[in-house]
């Protein structure tokens, strides 16, 4: 079986984001961004460095990643008109873990 979703394949690789995707769109939401991500092993983490030496005297590592006990997986970026309802759709997210909700902050 191919993980890797193509064009050719209406088959969808996540079948419970293919539910929160359609529970979205049945409470009059609008899914306007979201990405997966990969796992750990594919980033890293850099202590910019001070004024304007911010990129030269960054310090990159591959690992250990910051302190943390949640991990992000991914995003979805949601368009409601009804907090309730943003409030609702976090509490639906596959992700087998803590959902953090919270409004964009307007820019430009």
């Amino acid at each position: 079986m191919n993980a890797t979703p193509t064009a050719e394949s209406d088959e969808p690789m996540f079948p419970e984001h293919a539910a929160f995707q359609k529970a979205v769109a049945d409470l009059g939401a609008r899914i306007v961004g979201a990405s997966a991500l990969q796992n750990t092993s594919h980033g890293g983490t850099v202590k910019p460095g001070k004024g304007d030496r911010k990129v030269e005297d960054a310090v990159w590592t591959d690992g250990p990643f910051a302190d943390t006990t949640e991990v992000i997986t991914g995003y979805y970026a949601v368009e409601v008109d009804d907090p309730e309802v943003a409030r609702k759709l976090a509490a639906m997210v596959p992700s087998g873990g803590l959902v953090e909700w919270r409004k964009v902050f307007p820019i430009g």
